[in-house]
C-alpha cells in the first residue's frame, strides 16, 4: 500500500466489532446452553480461527454477514477434534481455549502459523498444571503447539506476574471445569470482558479490588451451565485509536467515530490523548451489556509530549504503535516504559516502532521496557516494514498521512488479522 501526505479528514466512521469481545462471544456461547446471537461480529482473521476451532470442537455456528448464531452444547458438549486445532495468528484464541480444553474429557493439540508459534505459552501452561492438567509444549520450547490431554482440574489461587486478560481468562476457563473455587490476582487490573460477559452468560463469578494496592482478583465457581445471550458488540477501541490518531495529527480535520467500546480497562489511549492536548469528546455514553460505549469526537490538535507508565499500559498495550506515531508529531519528548509486555506480540513492538519511526526521520531511543521519542519534527516517506503485523501497518499508515513524500507499507495486507476494511474506511473522510 502506497500513501501519502493529506489534509481535512472529516466526516463519521462506524468501528468493526471489537477483537477482544468477538472471541469471548464464540468461546462462550459454545459452552453455553441454548443459542447465543451475535451481532457487529469482527470478521478478522484471529476471531474466525476462533470460530473454526469450535466447529471442528463440535459446535454449529452459523454466519449470516455480522451476525453470528452459534449452537451452544453446554459446559460439557464439546467434541474431540479429528485433527490438530489451527489458532492462525491468534493469541487470544490460543490462551483462551486452553483453558477450556484443559477440563475436557478428550485429547487434542493446537498449533498456529510461524509467529503465534513463536509466542510465549509458559504463562499459560505453568498455572494450568498446577490446577492438575496436561499440558504441554510440544517442542519443548514453552510455545506452541500444545498438546493438551484429559485430566481432572482442581482449584487453585494463582498470583499472576503480569496483568494479562489472556492469562487470567485462561484460568478463570479453567475454573469452570475444576472442583471448587479457582482465583486469579494481577498485580493492576488487565482488561475485563472475560469477567463481564462470564456474568453475563450466568457464571459464579465476583471480582475485587485491594483497598491499599492496585491489585485486583478475580473469583470463579464451577456451575451447572452456562446459558446462551443476544449480544452486540462494541467497536473495537483498538481499531479506533488509528481514526482517533488522524483526526488529531492531520491538519483541518473533525472525525466522529461511532459506537465505540470505552471500557475502562482499554481506554488508556483516551487518557493519553488527554494529557498530550487532544481535543476529544465523549458523546452518547452509555452501557450496554455491561460495556461502557460512546461515540468519540476527535478533532485536529496541537499535541505536546508526555509520560506513559505503571497501570495504564496495561490499558493501552496495543495502541502503543499509535500513541508512538502520536509522540513523533508531538512538540517535546515523550517517554513509554513498563512496557516489556510489547516484545512478546505479533512482532517485538519496540524494535519494529522504532525502526520504522526512524526509518522516517524520527528520533526515537529503544529501551528495554519501551522508548523515548524527541517529537515535533518533520517525518518523511518512507519503505515500512511491517513484519506481517497489523498493528505496524496500521500505525504506520496513519504516519504516512503527515509525511512529506511517499510512504510504501509492505504486506499492508496483514490489517486483515482485526481490520480488514480499514484502508476502504478511509474513503468515507476523504
Amino acid at each position: 500500500m502506497e500513501l501519502t501526505n493529506i489534509t481535512g479528514l472529516r466526516g463519521e466512521v462506524t468501528i468493526p466489532g471489537d477483537k477482544s469481545i468477538s472471541h469471548r462471544c464464540i468461546m462462550f456461547g459454545s459452552i453455553a446452553k441454548g443459542i447465543t446471537e451475535i451481532h457487529n461480529f469482527l470478521e478478522g482473521a484471529d476471531c474466525l480461527a476462533t470460530i473454526n476451532c469450535f466447529r471442528r470442537l463440535g459446535i454449529d455456528i452459523q454466519q449470516n454477514g455480522d451476525v453470528i448464531t452459534v449452537h451452544g452444547n453446554g459446559l460439557h458438549g464439546l467434541r474431540a477434534p479429528n485433527d490438530i486445532l489451527d489458532v492462525g495468528n491468534s493469541g487470544t484464541t490460543t490462551r483462551l481455549i486452553s483453558g477450556i480444553l484443559a477440563g475436557q474429557p478428550f485429547d487434542c493439540k493446537l498449533s498456529g502459523d510461524h509467529s503465534l508459534n513463536s509466542r510465549p505459552m509458559k504463562r499459560i501452561i505453568d498455572p494450568l498444571t498446577e490446577m492438575g492438567a496436561n499440558i504441554s509444549s510440544i517442542l519443548r520450547n514453552g510455545c506452541a503447539p500444545l498438546y493438551i490431554a484429559k485430566g481432572k482440574l482442581h482449584g487453585i489461587h494463582y498470583e499472576s506476574p503480569v496483568a494479562s486478560a489472556q492469562v487470567k481468562s485462561c484460568i478463570l476457563l479453567a475454573g469452570l471445569y475444576a472442583d471448587g473455587e479457582t482465583s486469579v490476582t494481577e498485580p493492576s487490573l488487565s482488561r475485563n470482558h472475560t469477567e463481564l460477559m462470564l456474568k453475563e452468560f450466568g457464571a459464579d463469578l465476583r471480582t475485587a479490588h485491594e483497598l491499599d494496592s492496585t491489585r485486583a482478583t478475580a473469583y470463579i465457581r464451577p456451575c451447572e451451565e452456562l446459558y446462551g445471550q443476544k449480544i452486540t458488540v462494541p467497536g473495537d477501541i483498538s481499531s479506533a485509536a488509528y481514526f482517533i490518531a488522524a483526526g488529531l495529527i492531520v491538519p483541518d480535520s473533525e472525525i466522529l467515530i461511532k459506537n465505540t467500546g470505552i471500557n475502562p480497562t482499554r481506554a488508556g489511549i483516551l487518557k493519553v490523548c488527554e494529557d498530550m492536548g487532544g481535543d476529544i469528546t465523549l458523546l452518547n455514553e452509555r452501557i450496554e451489556g455491561g460495556e461502557r460505549i460512546a461515540d468519540i469526537l476527535v478533532r485536529t490538535s496541537k499535541l505536546h509530549g508526555t509520560t506513559i507508565e505503571g497501570d495504564i499500559i496495561p490499558t493501552l498495550i496495543d495502541e502503543i504503535p499509535i500513541i508512538a506515531v502520536m509522540a513523533a508529531v508531538a512538540e517535546g519528548t515523550t517517554v513509554i516504559r513498563d512496557a516489556s509486555e510489547l516484545k512478546v506480540k505479533e512482532t517485538d513492538r519496540i524494535e519494529t516502532v522504532t525502526d520504522n519511526l526512524a526509518a522516517m526521520g524520527c528520533r526515537v531511543t529503544p529501551t528495554f521496557d519501551g522508548m523515548i521519542i524527541d517529537g515535533g519534527r518533520p517525518l518523511n516517506g518512507a519503505t515500512i516494514h511491517t513484519l506481517l503485523d497489523h498493528r505496524i501497518a496500521m500505525a504506520f499508515s496513519i504516519a504516512a498521512l503527515i509525511a512529506e513524500g511517499n510512504t510504501n507499507i509492505l504486506d499492508s495486507h496483514c490489517v486483515d488479522v482485526s481490520y480488514p476494511a480499514f484502508y476502504d474506511t478511509f474513503e468515507q473522510l476523504l
